[in-house]
């Protein structure tokens, strides 16, 4: 699914109409009707009391239609216009027409905050207030009332977005936005759904098909791609019969010291369980009983040094390499480091130490190989690309660096982003109990086993990022967020990969 901006939806809106040879008035009715037809599919007639608070502009003239919808089929509905100018839309002002002709009970004009109704726990508010289109954050009393309605115990449901959010900019007053349970989103999500200081607004949303025109959208450069699993399915290369464990390469890791070696294991494990055919781990001394007992399945090379990586030398040719998983940033540690990079040419993955090894020391950025894979989390990226006023001047960040340096980069949050280029990739899986110690070496092992099957960087990170999120949303379900670590997830690899092709019922997102 693609993720476009205000303005590209603007565009997709007038296509459509002119296409079809519709009215953009049309055009809100089809938008408004489907938010009914969820409403009525789940409330099946209930009379419970529905406010439904109606800006102005285009996102209130949908919350008229809703509300009209909901009225003729005996809903029990009260509508508030939030009038906080003097200025309507055409579409506003022929749906406040078409509802004061189904019933004696106009919409009610606010004014202030003497206006503010009685709202209980057991109601439901349905927030048509502000739309994409918004411009500035909501200030004086109705910025008063997205607070009060956000004090509010009632299930409250955005329309698009919830008002007072930014589509696609940051955050200048978060006081000022609604605190949706749920939002209906016309066609595709918003970027702000995706994104750490937005995204709490949005803890769930579905993105409602209003029938924009098909070929706009699949023409139109998104301002992102989202991943799910309609795309995970095509990224999966299917074993053929006639192979051997040599067609699945032979990837090198280099991970692990005195107290670290659990990273090595971790790394090393999730590699093979992603389906790479061989695995070599160079470590220091002191981990080579602990990987030999740990992962029998896997070769290890070790260092002279007892406690860490001092050089690193093998003696095969690696169809892929990931280094860093706990190999600490002591100064020997640091050249060895220095020369592996001199003389590396295969695809390759940087994370945790190697990625503070090279924010200390920049100029190793022009020794990378072309498209390598940067996985900072989110200390490691300020370290790299400096600190950030916004989540989108870190995105403008992140795609300046990657390009710069011709990487993949990978920014590991609750919906990681992969930045190529200057394209984005927003992955769709993962769960709060995935933040556990671990995690992130599993996560670059696993990326690390793609590579050495010969996918591509991009596809390898991608790829990699939705099967770790799908592991752990696995081990999730069985046993709770609380519960959930590194080693489980390795464990539901597999599983992942076979949900890759189940039968899913149909879900809601959760941003």
């Amino acid at each position: 699914m693609k993720i476009f901006s205000s303005e590209q939806l603007y565009k997709a809106d007038k296509i459509t109409t002119e296409k079809e040879e519709i009215t953009s008035v049309d055009l809100m009715e089809r938008a408004g009707t489907q938010i009914f037809n969820w409403l009525h599919q789940r409330m099946q007639g209930a009379q419970v009391p529905i406010h439904i608070f109606c800006g102005i502009g285009n996102n209130g003239g949908d919350g008229l239609v809703v509300g009209r919808l909901l009225i003729e089929h005996g809903y029990n509905v009260i509508l508030y216009v939030v009038n906080c100018s003097d200025k309507r839309s055409k579409e506003f002002l022929i749906n406040y027409d078409r509802v004061k002709n189904v019933t004696k009970n106009w919409p009610k004009l606010m004014k202030s905050e003497d206006d503010f109704p009685t709202i209980a726990p057991q109601d439901i508010i349905i927030d048509a207030i502000f739309g994409i289109g918004l411009n500035r954050c909501p200030d004086g009393w109705v910025k008063k009332l997205i607070q009060y309605l956000n004090a509010s115990k009632a299930f409250k449901l955005s329309i698009d977005i919830p008002s007072g959010l930014f589509a696609e900019k940051p955050l200048s007053d978060p006081e000022a936005v609604l605190k949706a349970n749920h939002t209906l989103t016309f066609q595709v999500p918003k970027l702000s759904f995706f994104l750490p200081e937005t995204g709490a607004y949005v803890p769930f949303y579905e993105a409602i098909d209003i029938g924009l025109d098909a070929e706009f959208l699949s023409n139109a450069e998104p301002l992102a791609q989202l991943i799910g699993k309609q795309e995970a399915q095509l990224f999966y290369k299917q074993r053929q019969k006639y192979v051997h464990k040599g067609s699945y390469g032979h990837a090198l890791l280099i991970a692990g010291s005195y107290g670290k070696m659990g990273a090595a294991v971790l790394a090393t494990k999730a590699l093979l369980r992603t389906g790479a055919g061989m695995a070599t781990t160079y470590t220091a001394k002191c981990g080579y009983n602990i990987l030999q007992t740990a992962i029998p399945e896997a070769m290890v090379l070790t260092d002279e040094h007892e406690m860490f990586v001092t050089e690193i030398q093998y003696d095969f040719q690696p169809s892929a390499a990931g280094i860093g998983m706990g190999i600490g940033v002591h100064e020997e540690t640091v050249t060895a480091f220095k020369k592996f990079l001199a003389n590396i040419e295969i695809p390759l993955l940087l994370d945790a130490d190697a990625l503070n090894i090279l924010a200390s020391h920049t100029e190793l950025l022009g020794q990378l190989p072309k498209h390598s894979i940067l996985t900072p989390h989110p200390g490691e990226l300020e370290r790299l690309i400096g600190s950030w006023s916004s989540d989108y001047d870190k995105l403008d960040k992140a795609k300046a660096f990657a390009k710069k340096h011709e990487i993949v980069l990978l920014i590991k949050g609750a919906n990681s982003i992969i930045v190529f280029e200057e394209k984005l990739y927003i992955n769709t899986t993962g769960n709060p109990g995935m933040a556990t110690a671990g995690s992130g070496d599993v996560l670059s092992g696993m990326i690390t086993g793609l590579l050495s099957q010969g996918y591509d960087p991009l596809l390898a990170t991608v790829f990699g990022v939705y099967l770790h999120g799908s592991a752990g949303n696995i081990v999730s379900q069985e046993k709770g967020f609380e519960a959930v670590i590194a080693g489980d997830i390795i464990e539901h690899i597999g599983s992942a990969y076979l949900s890759l092709f189940e039968q899913d019922a149909p879900e809601t997102e959760q941003a």
